[in-house]
């Protein structure tokens, strides 16, 4: 648990450090959108990634903060990866990253907590990371833009939303993210499954 908090943090710091300020969106000078408005759209990027993932898994809200000029939504999996499904995992959401026209980052290949970071064209930056413990956290830094009062996300999340405390360990079985055999040559297709 303490490699996957310093891997967070590690994931942060690249975020931090490589999001707000060169990525900025300039119209004469002034970017195009407010942070309410730049909170959506990474709403929108961490929706498009999870209608993605097949078969479909649990997840909760995580916290959303804001900085000066910049905002970052956070989502954590609640469904247990396994770690012979981790790479799978990670690869399904790197050819949809891809697939959208983002520039990866960084990747950490680690068979125990992989990462990937990637950059959208319009300058948000993504990260995954899958926890040592089967856990998966997404997180969509904004770039600097206007400065202006930002609302909680509003989407729906599959199962409990734990926003605003702790975020419990992964605990929803799925018959195949949690699997422990070899991945399938072709993975099945659906709605989250748990218990």
């Amino acid at each position: 648990m303490r490699r996957a908090a310093v891997l967070l943090v590690a994931g942060a710091l690249l975020l931090l450090t490589t999001g707000c300020g060169s990525s900025e969106q300039p119209t004469e000078g002034k970017p195009r959108m407010n942070m309410q408005e730049a909170a959506e759209r990474a709403d929108e990027i961490l929706d498009g990634t999870f209608a993605a993932i097949r078969p479909g898994v649990h997840w909760t809200h995580g916290e959303s903060t804001e900085g000066g000029c910049d905002v970052s939504r956070r989502r954590a999996v609640m469904t247990i990866i396994s770690e012979e499904r981790r790479g799978s995992f990670v690869g399904v959401v790197e050819r949809h990253w891809t697939a959208a026209g983002y520039r990866q980052l960084g990747v950490n290949r680690s068979t125990t907590s992989p990462a990937t970071y990637f950059e959208t064209p319009d300058g948000f930056r993504v990260r995954l990371l899958v926890g040592g413990n089967g856990q998966a956290f997404f997180e969509a830094a904004t770039p600097c833009v206007t400065k202006s009062a930002v609302a909680p996300p509003t989407a729906d999340t599959v199962g409990p939303n734990y926003a605003g405390g702790d975020i419990p360990d992964p605990d929803v079985r799925s018959d195949f993210w949690s699997g422990t055999s070899p991945v399938p040559a072709t993975p099945p297709s659906g709605s989250p499954s748990g218990r």
